[in-house]
């Protein structure tokens, strides 16, 4: 995999360009940053290589399909509890729609999607039940006041 020491204006501005749409044309972006399509797609090939673009994907209203309420929990672990294990204990429990190690007192913070209140506390009762997590707390989503997409470095 190659890397990429510090990105480019054009490199920012063609990512800045895809995180808005994920779906725009290189012709479109080259036209926006003036470069021709192949140059732009140059520019992504090498992102792509580097790490920098995971991947594209749909950004889906969980609303939309029921899944009315986001909560997070915070989870805590036995001592000694790495984060593959943590890992193991969240893995196949898909309204976990991310997962991530913390410092400070919890393990792990999760954010998940549910139906409603019970859909949750059985969300809840399944993650208690896991072998190495001791106990969770958790809270309702009430709005989302900010929801962007990576910042890119200067």
């Amino acid at each position: 995999m190659a890397t990429i020491e510090r990105l480019s204006d054009l490199d920012r501005q063609i990512l800045a360009l895809l995180q808005q749409d994920g779906r725009r044309s290189f012709a479109d972006i080259g036209r926006e940053v003036g470069l021709s399509t192949p140059a732009v797609k140059r520019h992504v090939d090498k992102l792509e290589a580097a790490g920098v673009i995971r991947g594209y994907t749909a950004v889906v209203d969980a609303s939309r399909l029921g899944l009315g309420f986001e909560a997070i929990a915070e989870v805590y672990c036995a001592d000694r509890t790495a984060p593959h294990d943590v890992l193991a204990s969240v893995e196949g429990i898909p309204e976990v729609v991310s997962a991530v190690t913390v410092s400070g007192e919890p393990d792990a913070v999760l954010r998940v999607q549910v139906d409603d209140v019970r859909h949750l506390e059985r969300l809840i009762e399944t993650l208690r039940r896991r072998p190495n997590v001791v106990r969770t707390r958790t809270m309702i989503v009430l709005s989302v006041l900010v929801d962007r997409p990576t910042a890119l470095p200067n």
